[in-house]
């Protein structure tokens, strides 16, 4: 299993409020009634491999109570552990055999869970004053939300991702390349949701809009679906498309004869079919293809060729958005609809 994203913020916390507790055990309670003495390194453990600065080593020291000598191993390793070098440690009166390092430990455990669950808090709050400055902004400009449904002539789109950047946008572009939709990021942030324009070039609007990271939760087995999404404004991006009359049937596609090469989309709104799509290769555009020699296209997360009716293109531009930034093969964020709709596909090909 293997989790990445939003989820890892409570993964987080939870390894945060650990550590909390573990440093105030370690710094209050686990030396109550020990007491402090000076000991002498005598030998040490190398913990970590290589013999560079890096190196921890877990010490032996040796020190002596009421004229008794003992010897004992700390729980602590440090590269600054030298033989010879006398530092201070606590031991139990009532058996002086056990002994361990003190309390400076327990506060390093402590301070570095009051940090990460600082940064998780803080971060959180700004996330929040971000999605409510949107909304007053959506409030402000008059969005009530999608375009409706409008049909007219089939014409031929292609879906685009800026690559070897960071700030990533997307854009949907004509057989001419006019970008016709396009979303422009406008804020990065590596803790935060990312802020976009989101560019309507044929009605002249823009829309601001908070995208998290991308979030995956692998699981390795056939008896959970993986899922991977991304948060639109605070709410995960498909129920966010669900709640707005989106559904998906996607499928893998050969080339030909040949292996499998892409994932198709037949995308409806309200039961309705808008869109037909079909992942590519980051060359979509034909003549690109033929310049770069792509007989066969090897699929790219984020390029599709796509084919519509749909004159509003708000509302399937953010889908194709939402299967860019994910990676996800289904509507549900996972693969299984992907391998039902394929199974689906060739039994009426039979």
């Amino acid at each position: 299993m293997s989790i990445r994203g939003p989820k890892l913020k409570y993964f987080a916390g939870v390894l945060a409020i650990i550590a909390i507790i573990t440093g105030i055990y370690l710094t209050f309670f686990h030396s109550r009634g020990f007491v402090k003495t000076d000991a002498v390194i005598v030998s040490l453990e190398q913990t970590t491999g290589g013999a560079d600065e890096d190196d921890m080593y877990l010490p032996t020291v040796e020190y002596t109570v009421d004229g008794k000598t003992y010897t004992g191993t700390l729980d602590v390793a440090s590269g600054s552990y030298k033989v010879g070098k006398t530092i201070k440690v606590m031991y139990d009166p009532a058996d002086p055999s056990v002994v361990h390092s003190g309390g400076g430990f327990g506060l390093y455990v402590l301070f570095t869970g009051v940090a990460i669950l600082g940064v998780i808090i803080v971060s959180s709050v700004l996330e929040k004053k971000s999605q409510k400055q949107i909304k007053e902004h959506h409030e402000k400009s008059g969005w009530k939300g999608y375009m409706p449904s409008v049909q007219g002539p089939e014409r031929e789109l292609y879906f685009l991702t800026d690559l070897g950047t960071p700030k990533y946008g997307h854009r949907l572009e004509d057989k001419n390349r006019a970008v016709r939709y396009e979303a422009k990021m406008t804020k990065f942030s590596l803790i935060q949701p990312f802020a976009f324009d989101f560019i309507d070039h044929e009605h002249g609007t823009v829309t601001p809009h908070l995208i998290g990271h991308a979030e995956e939760s692998q699981w390795d087995t056939l008896l959970i679906d993986n899922h991977y999404t991304v948060e639109l404004d605070g709410v995960d991006i498909w129920k966010h498309l669900r709640d707005n009359g989106i559904s998906v049937e996607s499928s893998y596609r050969g080339g030909g004869n040949g292996p499998l090469i892409g994932t198709e989309y037949h995308i409806s709104r309200d039961g309705k079919e808008i869109a037909y799509a079909k992942l590519t290769s980051q060359y979509p555009h034909e003549d690109d293809a033929k310049e770069h020699n792509i007989a066969s296209a090897i699929p790219v997360s984020g390029f599709y060729q796509v084919w519509t009716r749909e004159e509003n293109l708000d509302l399937l531009f953010m889908t194709l958005v939402a299967f860019a930034r994910s990676g996800a093969n289904d509507d549900q964020g996972g693969n299984y609809g992907a391998i039902m709709g394929t199974l689906k596909k060739l039994g009426k090909e039979e």
